[in-house]
């Protein structure tokens, strides 16, 4: 990055308001930023990128807080010292883009994707009016499109959000509205009680959006499960009865394409058949599962989401497009999103403006101010192709295999479940349990093994993943392999690692 032009020099910098000056100097300003990204591009993708390196530098947070310097003063730093906090921000922090971090749902990095999240962030619009925002409402409108043509509608509607969960909780106001649209104006009052249903293992922003809307915890109605964690449409079937029966009024089915935990895949054809027949809205949450839809390999996973009234995506996860990246995407033409969330805001939604005021997608959302979120999918697909997600894809599914073939092939590993997408999820038997199983003791033993492994990988910063209990099993591992930069090298480091972190124990 080069200087590109400067009201003042440093040294004339003014030290009492000047209203004909600007208040920030331009060549200061920028040449921070280009020691910043130095930092940046060393610290955070170069390092942060080595596997020789630690994925994490773990300090207890009295340490790391005064490390940080956290508080805010009156007075103002030299860029000097302001640069070693970028250097402090970059050291500490958990390095999400290491072929070893293996903790969560989103990992790795792509370049391209990154470049559109600088580019986005140093426009610093607003995603709600063509006026402000000409590039990026042409750039959303057409991603969605082809988003939803990947779902296999070649018509409806849509929007970037910020997160799945919010995704989820539009799905849901959405449903509720089409049925009672006086709920707008009237509020909770003018309702019946409404009843919705869901797995167990579905995500908890389920519970939280029927929360947050008014409709209660307590009506979210749990459907059993099969043992790999799917929807069994037969009871869903028979809760509807049971809810009907006692006077509830079911309004929504919420299934899930790649569940937290076990990454299930809800039986979507079958769940469609129950919904059709009750009339009720079919969301599917496929945050997670969704990029399956890419691969031909693969897409059979989703079998029926044309059938859907709406999905949830986030391409920040399988396809690493980069926090934040999520869509919802209606089936709907009838501009059911605007209808429900429109406020008519006339200091921004004019309707005498000079061109097509249906650009103003601004209305369609619960959010005035809306980052541009489209961009970096929209150019690492350009960059790629809709083959080379496909590929990616594909590579994260045979990855997960190599691992669970050489896992069940190690010592003191077992797998609770076969994998059905990439989510790996075993538990790590030490040489002081094996044999002993029929102990009393050994599930409250088997339950400390996880969170010990850990605690030690964070504190020697080697790798990181996730551990949970499930119903009645106790802790276990849950390693999701998708992250573009890992390869077979860094899945056997991963079964040595744990099994070096907790032969001891």
């Amino acid at each position: 990055m080069t200087c590109i032009h400067s009201n003042k020099s440093h040294e004339d910098s003014c030290h009492v308001l000047d209203l004909n000056e600007p208040i920030i100097d331009h060549a200061e300003g920028q040449l921070f930023l280009n020691e910043a990204f130095k930092i940046l591009m060393e610290e955070v993708l170069c390092k942060g990128t080595d596997a020789k390196q630690k994925v994490c530098r773990y300090e207890e947070p009295e340490v790391l807080a005064k490390i940080l310097d956290l508080e805010l003063r009156e007075a103002g730093e030299p860029h000097e010292k302001l640069l070693q906090r970028v250097r402090d921000v970059a050291t500490y922090s958990v390095k999400t883009c290491h072929p070893r971090f293996f903790n969560q749902q989103f990992s790795g990095v792509d370049y391209h994707s990154l470049a559109g999240r600088f580019l986005s962030e140093s426009l610093n619009t607003n995603l709600f009016t063509y006026e402000v925002a000409p590039v990026f409402v042409l750039m959303e409108n057409e991603v969605l499109r082809a988003l939803r043509f990947l779902v296999g509608w070649t018509e409806g509607d849509g929007l970037f959000c910020p997160g799945g969960s919010t995704s989820n909780m539009f799905a849901m106001n959405l449903a509720r509205y089409q049925l009672y649209p006086d709920v707008k104006t009237k509020g909770l009052w003018s309702l019946p009680q409404l009843v919705l249903f869901t797995s167990p293992e579905s995500h908890y922003s389920v519970k939280k959006g029927a929360a947050f809307l008014g409709i209660g915890t307590d009506n979210v109605i749990l459907v059993d499960v099969d043992d790999g964690g799917h929807m069994i449409p037969e009871d869903l079937e028979e809760k509807i009865k049971s809810a009907i029966a006692q006077g509830a009024v079911p309004f929504l089915v919420s299934c899930t394409s790649g569940t937290t935990v076990q990454g299930a895949f809800d039986p979507l054809d079958r769940i469609a058949d129950v919904c059709e027949k009750h009339n009720l809205w079919m969301h599917v949450d496929a945050a997670w599962g969704g990029s399956v839809l890419f691969s031909k390999q693969h897409r059979h996973l989703m079998k029926g989401v044309e059938r859907a009234n709406s999905v949830a995506w986030n391409p920040h996860k399988m396809l690493t497009a980069g926090l934040q990246c999520s869509v919802l995407l209606l089936q709907d033409t009838t501009n059911l999103l605007k209808k429900c969330h429109s406020a008519h805001a006339s200091y921004l939604f004019q309707q005498d403006k000079f061109y097509d005021v249906d650009l103003d997608i601004g209305d369609k959302s619960l959010q005035c101010s809306r980052k541009v979120d489209c961009l970096k999918l929209w150019l690492m697909w350009k960059a790629v192709g809709s083959s080379g997600l496909a590929e990616r894809v594909n590579k994260a599914f045979s990855n997960v295999r190599y691992l669970t073939e050489k896992m069940k092939k190690t010592e003191g590993f077992k797998i609770l479940n076969e994998p059905e997408f990439v989510n790996l999820c075993f538990w790590y038997i030490p040489p002081s349990l094996r044999g002993k199983e029929l102990n009393e003791d050994y599930q409250d033993r088997l339950a400390k093994v996880a969170p010990v492994i850990k605690e030690r990988m964070m504190r020697q910063g080697s790798m990181m993943v996730g551990y949970q209990p499930l119903g009645n099993k106790v802790n276990f591992f849950r390693v999701t392999v998708f992250s573009p930069l890992v390869s077979t090298k860094d899945l056997d480091f991963f079964l040595d690692e744990i099994e070096r972190l907790g032969r001891d124990l």
